[in-house]
């Protein structure tokens, strides 16, 4: 069976971060992927690292199996092509600064009367409408604008950055949850829509409960290091050797950590018998947890707590993730054959559907305009006696 968007042609004019993780997404649930790349330049992130063999293994990451045609948006020839294009594309995804398609006199207003069945998807810091649509943007602002930084880290140190790119890569699963949910609606009404979507209203989705946290208690919510704000013990704690994770997520689950830890009295302690309780007391409680936690290393806590049936994790370092049996048992870790930089081992698809069997490889990342022949020639019917004039004056 195919895949369930094998027959979707996607034009991607994102590049970087936000908008080319969510193209790739697309791909990995089997769309073409037709990657829009400035001539000379190319996607900014070709030149981010790390680098091996000097290839972008950052551009590589995020870029794998897309196609790739070299264009020059600037040039009225260039424009012309992109519009053929439009009108046998199914979707095209842009994180341009809001503005910047109209610029080019390709703004959605346009692009909807060339091919009404197009899905134009918008990626951008603050969305197309707003005061500070036009401001520019980039995941650290939107991680400290949005509140994220305010609730991450600890208390009475400088406010922390989550460690990956959150702004962006919230925004590219929101913009492909709206691209599929366009595509269903278009099976219905037989038309495209375009998809706003800005970095910073992602961190307001995600901000699970500190919202009403502050309605409830009437204070802005604040670090508490990695402890759960109204779960507890739902924290980490420090062994002999090194930190662990424990969940205890209910009473039962309590009464159960009390047991394995063969400290009964602790359930019947008037100021933990309850969820609510433990977490008011969490510092009594912690009191009593941390010096017990410390007496034996992480692995012996790990084991016992695994036997009782108490959610547990060890805190694993990359290399430790990549040795994970349950991530390697579900495809998380899929070859790149690259001509370059050799076999580079990227994350794999999250999503597993019973229609397709999940490979565990994946084609390269593109040249710039490694692609140019098969989609100008055999797409548009240009020869390639014409591609060689465009190559010539900039366009391609």
């Amino acid at each position: 069976m195919n895949k369930p968007l094998q027959d979707i042609v996607v034009l991607d004019l994102s590049r970087v971060l936000a908008g080319p993780f969510c193209t790739m997404i697309l791909s990995d649930l089997g769309a073409e992927i037709i990657k829009v790349e400035h001539p000379q330049k190319g996607d900014d992130s070709r030149d981010y690292g790390p680098f091996l063999h000097n290839r972008s293994l950052y551009f590589l990451s995020i870029n794998h199996g897309k196609k790739s045609i070299s264009l020059n948006l600037k040039k009225p020839q260039g424009r012309e092509l992109l519009l053929e294009l439009i009108k046998q594309c199914d979707v095209l995804v842009e994180n341009f600064r809001p503005g910047t398609m109209e610029k080019f006199n390709l703004g959605y207003d346009i692009l909807q009367l060339i091919n009404p069945q197009m899905i134009y998807a918008a990626v951008s810091g603050f969305g197309h409408s707003g005061p500070d649509s036009q401001k520019p943007a980039y995941d650290i602002l939107v991680q400290a604008r949005g509140g994220i930084m305010s609730i991450t880290g600890w208390q009475n140190i400088a406010p922390t950055r989550v460690g990956m790119s959150l702004g962006d890569i919230t925004a590219s699963l929101f913009t492909a949850i709206g691209i599929n949910a366009a595509l269903y609606q278009r099976e219905k009404t037989g038309l495209g829509q375009k998809i706003d979507v800005a970095m910073l209203d992602g961190q307001i989705a995600i901000l699970e409960n500190a919202l009403v946290r502050y309605q409830a208690e009437g204070i802005s919510p604040q670090p508490l290091g990695n402890r759960h704000p109204t779960i507890s013990p739902f924290q980490a704690y420090k062994a002999s050797d090194y930190y662990f994770v424990i969940g205890v997520g209910n009473d039962n689950l309590w009464n159960t950590f009390c047991k394995a830890l063969e400290m009964p009295e602790l359930i019947s302690d008037s100021r933990f018998c309850n969820n609510r309780l433990r977490t008011d007391n969490i510092d009594a409680l912690n009191f009593i947890l941390e010096p017990f936690f410390a007496s034996k290393p992480a692995s012996y806590w790990l084991e016992l707590m695994e036997k009782s049936g108490i959610p547990c994790s060890s805190i694993n370092d990359i290399e430790s993730v990549m040795q994970d049996p349950q991530l390697l048992a579900r495809n998380m870790f899929v070859e790149v054959k690259e001509p370059v930089a050799g076999t580079v081992k990227i994350a794999g698809n999250p999503i597993k559907m019973s229609s397709f069997q999940d490979s565990s490889v994946r084609e390269p990342a593109p040249e710039i305009g490694e692609h140019n022949k098969e989609i100008y020639c055999k797409r548009l019917g240009l020869s390639e006696d014409y591609l060689t004039e465009l190559q010539k004056a900039g366009v391609i």
